[in-house]
């Protein structure tokens, strides 16, 4: 394998472009911009709407290269999730959004691969804590309350299926 160079870059799902970030950092190297952004566009499609972290390996000698995507974060996947625009910038005013359980084990589920939490409980909590950060419910109730409850095994049942 030639000399490789990478490139890293925040790409809204689905709909990468042949201009910045990618066309600049991709076109010195005589690439097929057009190929590449196909084929994030296609990787991305499922976090459509969200900003995902998108990593492109060039091989300089042989034209060659490999995407891999990342998960986007566990903040975009929430107001996906609650489908609202942004988060509140604090929850004295009330909460913007709401999450059912099922929807924080959802986001819990696919940052799993990339969390350092012991287990999914761990990384529930993790997702509540997001929620408290940006104003979001639980169940129709501060996810503070939710969180305790986590902690005090309330929520096991839910967890476990």
């Amino acid at each position: 394998m030639g000399e490789q160079k990478i490139v890293n870059a925040l790409i809204v799902g689905g709909k990468a472009t042949a201009g910045p970030p990618l066309g600049p950092a991709l076109g010195p190297y005589g690439l097929n911009v057009m190929l590449i952004v196909n084929k994030i566009n296609e990787a991305t499609k499922d976090y459509s709407g969200m900003r995902v972290p998108v990593k492109i390996t060039v091989d300089i000698d042989t034209k060659e290269f490999d995407i891999e995507v990342g998960i986007p974060t566990t903040a975009a996947l929430i107001v996906k999730e609650s489908r609202i625009e942004k988060g509140a910038g604090t929850t004295k005013d009330g909460f913007v959004g709401n999450l059912s359980f099922q929807q924080l084990i959802d986001i819990a589920k696919v940052k799993e691969r990339q969390s350092y939490s012991k287990n999914l409980k761990s990384l529930i909590r993790e997702v509540v804590g997001t929620c408290i950060s940006m104003g979001i419910s639980v169940e129709e109730r501060d996810p503070k309350e939710i969180q305790n409850e986590i902690g005090e095994g309330k929520w096991d049942k839910a967890i476990e299926k």
